[in-house]
C-alpha cells in the first residue's frame, strides 16, 4: 500500500486508470463520456488536499448562469446540510446556481461560502435588486465525515477551497473519478471510498446522469461472497477475497493503532447529485432524488442508517420537453426517475473501482483494486450465466 501523494490541484485526478465510459441503464445507451457533465450545462470542479495531514476536499457541481430546477432527499440519520429547505417545492427559489458536496463535516459547510462568492462575483444567483449585482447565490450544500483520516483534525474544507473547486468547474473537461473532491477522504465499509460518475441517454434523447461521493458505513461488497453488492453476479475467486478479508481487518487494527480513542463508531455519509436535462417541475425534481436513493440501497447494504447522514440532490436542466400527451408523459418521467437509480448505483460502483489505497498518519484504507485486482463497471444487476 502506498503513501498518500502530494496533489493540491482542482480537479486532477489522484488516481491512475480510472474505468471507462459508464455502461447504460436499462432501456438506454451510455452518455457519450459517462459522467455528470454529459447532462449539457452542468459542469463539475474538485480541489483537495492530501498531504500535510490533510485527507479530504470539494466537489462543485456548476449550473448555467440561468441555474437549475433542484430538489433534494435527505435520508440519512446524521446529516449535515445547506439551504436544503430552500428546495422544498412551493418555496420561492426553484433554481439553483451550484451544488457543493465536501468532506470535512460540518466545518466543511464553509465551502459553500467560497462558491456562493465566487458566484456573486460574476453576477449570478437569485436577483434581489435593479443592478446586475444585486444577486443572491443559491448554493445548497451536504458534507460527508472524513474528519482526522489524514492525521489532522483540523485539516479541513473552508471558503478558499470552495472558490478552488468552483474555478475547476468552470475550466470543463470530464469529471476525475477516484480519491478526487469530496471523495478524497471517503471510505466505504473498511475500503478506500472515492468519487463516481456514471449517465445514459433514454431512447427519447433524454439523458440522466449522476455523480457521487461513495463514503458509506455500511459496506459495498458482499462479505459473504466478495462480490460488489451492485454485481452479485461477479464473484471473485475464494482465495482473493479470503485474503481481502484479512487485509480489511488488520487495516482496522493498524488505524485503531494509529489513532487510539479518536472515534467510538465510524461516521460517514454517501453524498450524490442525479441530474437529467428533461424539464421537470420541482416536485419531480424532488421525486428524481427520492428514487434515485434506491440506487444507493442496491450497492450499499446496509444503507441510510444513523451514522451516515446520506443525501441526493437532484438536478433538471429542462432542456427537452416532456411529451404533452398525459400518458405519455407519466411514462417518460417515470423512464427518467427509473434511470435516476439504475446511473447513482452504477456510480457507485465507478467510485469504489476507481479509488486508490491510502495511508496516512490518521488511518489505513486498502481499496477494492488492490484487494481484488483492477477492473472495468460492469453493467450491474443478476446474471445468471456469468461466473465472474
Amino acid at each position: 500500500m502506498r503513501e498518500t501523494e502530494r496533489d493540491t490541484r482542482s480537479g486532477t485526478p489522484h488516481t491512475r486508470g480510472n474505468p471507462p465510459a459508464s455502461e447504460p441503464g436499462a432501456g438506454g445507451e451510455a452518455g457519450p463520456e459517462g459522467s455528470l457533465t454529459d447532462v449539457e450545462g452542468l459542469l463539475v470542479g474538485h480541489a483537495h488536499r492530501l498531504d500535510d495531514g490533510w485527507l479530504s476536499g470539494t466537489t462543485v457541481v456548476l449550473a448555467p448562469p440561468e441555474g437549475v430546477v433542484a430538489g433534494v432527499d435527505v435520508r440519512g440519520g446524521g446529516p449535515g446540510t445547506r439551504e436544503t429547505d430552500a428546495l422544498t417545492p412551493g418555496n420561492l427559489v426553484e433554481r439553483v446556481h451550484a451544488v457543493v458536496l465536501s468532506g470535512g463535516s460540518a466545518f466543511g459547510l464553509a465551502a459553500a461560502d467560497g462558491v456562493v462568492s465566487w458566484l456573486a462575483e460574476r453576477e449570478r444567483g437569485y436577483p434581489v435588486g435593479p443592478a446586475p449585482h444585486q444577486v443572491v447565490p443559491v448554493v445548497p450544500a451536504a458534507v460527508l465525515f472524513d474528519l482526522g483520516r489524514g492525521g489532522r483534525w483540523t485539516a479541513r474544507p473552508d471558503a478558499a477551497l470552495g472558490r478552488e473547486a468552483a474555478r475547476a468547474a468552470l475550466a470543463g473537461g470530464t469529471p476525475a473519478e477516484g480519491n478526487v473532491g469530496a471523495g478524497a477522504g471517503a471510505v466505504a465499509g473498511g475500503l478506500k471510498g472515492g468519487v463516481g460518475t456514471a449517465s445514459t441517454r433514454l431512447p427519447s434523447g433524454i439523458t440522466v446522469a449522476a455523480l457521487v461521493a461513495v463514503n458509506p458505513s455500511g459496506p459495498v461488497v458482499d462479505p459473504g461472497t466478495g462480490a460488489l453488492w451492485a454485481e452479485p453476479h461477479r464473484v471473485p475467486p475464494a482465495r482473493v477475497h479470503a485474503a481481502a478479508l484479512r487485509a480489511v481487518e488488520e487495516a482496522g487494527r493498524e488505524t485503531e493503532r494509529l489513532t487510539p480513542n479518536t472515534l467510538a463508531a465510524p461516521l460517514n455519509t454517501t453524498l450524490a447529485v442525479v441530474a437529467t436535462d428533461a424539464a421537470l417541475d420541482p416536485a419531480r425534481a424532488r421525486r428524481l432524488a427520492t428514487t434515485a436513493h434506491d440506487g444507493l440501497a442496491r450497492a450499499i447494504r446496509p444503507v441510510h442508517l444513523l451514522s451516515d447522514g446520506d443525501t441526493v440532490f437532484g438536478l433538471a436542466t429542462g432542456a427537452c420537453p416532456l411529451p404533452k400527451d398525459g400518458a405519455a408523459r407519466l411514462a417518460e418521467t417515470n423512464a427518467v426517475l427509473a434511470a435516476g437509480a439504475d446511473v447513482l448505483c452504477r456510480a457507485v460502483v465507478r467510485g469504489v473501482l476507481a479509488a486508490e489505497s491510502v495511508r496516512t498518519p490518521g488511518g489505513v484504507f486498502p481499496s477494492h483494486r488492490e484487494l481484488y485486482g483492477p477492473r472495468e463497471a460492469g453493467r450491474g444487476g443478476p446474471d445468471p450465466t456469468a461466473r465472474g
